[in-house]
């Protein structure tokens, strides 16, 4: 029964620990360790979406879209957030219906910004020259 109760406690608790994503500022190195003195792994480009792992006073413990680990400087990120589209070409539409106006289309790696989640398989994104709209979900990574 101790056994049981540990178990439940378990996963109510790994429920609990949902991902958050957050956004890179502005360009910035990604390192294997929380030490500017680790080893730089490469440089991460203005707006992409990492998931957020472990927050410490001065660093971020982080995953890309590859499921790859790495340490960013807390300075370096947004809690902004964005979307990379990971279709070759997303449609983006007035409302979330594919039957809807067509506002524009985003190639892959675009980044976008995150406005919302529809709960139905939808994001709403704004692009950088402010047009908003709604794509699949599917067809963007950090939502």
């Amino acid at each position: 029964m101790r056994y049981l109760a540990l178990l439940l406690s378990m996963l109510v608790a790994g429920q609990a620990c949902a991902f958050d994503y957050i956004s890179v500022a502005e360009p910035a190195i990604l390192y294997d360790a929380n030490s500017l003195k680790a080893k730089r792994m490469f440089v991460a480009t203005r707006y992409l979406p990492l998931e957020q792992v472990v927050v410490l006073s001065d660093w971020v413990k982080v995953r890309d879209i590859s499921g790859k680990l790495f340490w960013i400087e807390k300075r370096n990120v947004s809690s902004k957030r964005y979307v990379l589209v990971t279709a070759k070409l997303a449609n983006v539409y007035r409302s979330p219906d594919e039957r809807s106006e067509l506002v524009f289309k985003a190639a892959k790696q675009l980044g976008l910004e995150w406005l919302d989640s529809t709960g139905n398989g939808w994001v709403k994104v704004r692009h950088e020259d402010g047009s908003t709209g709604f794509l699949k979900s599917t067809q963007v990574w950090g939502d």
